[in-house]
């Protein structure tokens, strides 16, 4: 489904959900605190601004005496879109960002990957499958790199560990790229990144991915992800212990300067062995 399309069918969604719910005669403001969401959400449901998650389709279904209408047609939309059903609002949400901070402790984020990178992660988790099903998948993540590129974008500031900058992804010659690609966008000023070296030992967030999203009307959001598995949350107090920990991770990382250097270095060093091979 094309993105015009799909974004008709959220359209869809949100006047059939409008309708359904005045004709049952309540208000946004009650819709949502019998779904345990603002009135202001289901506001934006309606026009298609933000989609639901699967768990509050369900609950309006709920409450509207829906027969299930709504977790079907949310079903339907998200096998429709390129990403896993765990990560297809996230993708959602990262356009809608008005900034968008990441940390990353071993692998290069998505929205900075190239294509050659993207290939050899997503080979390197499905081993088995079609030419054709990888494709796929590089293409959805390549979609999102565009991203970056809109004069819309967000404002984006991502903290690398070391250790996704030295894991040879691809081999040297696709690290190189990488690498080079990064350090691209850092001149041309469309990203802030820094690096978190190893000399830096412990620190907050050890091992675990983290997103931080803000947006122009509504609360903020931080998403972590685990094994074929994601979490995206909304509640403040998690919310500011997460930017609290990002805050810690950004002071201990070098400043940008000092990262541009050494992820251009480490580049180079890729290089001879690209080279070589």
């Amino acid at each position: 489904m094309a993105n015009g399309s799909r974004q008709a069918a959220w359209e869809f969604f949100g006047t059939e959900l409008k309708r359904r719910r005045e004709d049952a005669g309540i208000t946004q403001v009650e819709l949502g605190a019998r779904v345990f969401v603002s009135g202001g959400y289901i506001g934006q449901f309606e026009q298609a601004i933000r989609k639901p998650q699967l768990d509050v389709a369900q609950r309006i279904d709920d409450a509207l005496q829906t027969d299930g209408i709504f977790e079907r047609l949310w079903k339907k939309l998200i096998k429709d879109q390129p990403y896993t059903e765990y990560f297809a609002h996230v993708a959602e949400l990262e356009r809608l960002a008005t900034e968008i901070c990441e940390y990353a402790p071993t692998v290069v984020p998505g929205l900075l990957q190239t294509r050659e990178y993207a290939q050899a992660l997503f080979l390197a988790g499905n081993p088995l499958a079609t030419h054709e099903y990888v494709e796929e998948l590089v293409k959805g993540r390549v979609d999102r790199t565009r991203l970056l590129k809109d004069a819309t974008r967000p404002l984006y500031w991502a903290v690398l560990h070391e250790t996704a900058m030295r894991i040879p992804v691809g081999g040297p010659a696709v690290m190189a790229g990488e690498l080079d690609h990064i350090a691209a966008l850092m001149r041309e000023r469309k990203v802030m990144i820094q690096v978190l070296p190893f000399a830096t030992g412990a620190h907050p967030s050890m091992g675990k991915q983290m997103k931080l999203m803000e947006f122009e009307d509504a609360p903020p959001t931080v998403y972590t992800e685990g094994v074929f598995s994601g979490t995206l949350l909304d509640e403040p107090v998690l919310v500011k212990r997460s930017r609290a920990s990002y805050d810690h991770i950004r002071a201990a990382a070098l400043s940008p300067e000092a990262s541009l250097d050494l992820i251009e270095s480490v580049a180079e060093d890729y290089r001879p062995c690209a080279k070589s091979t």
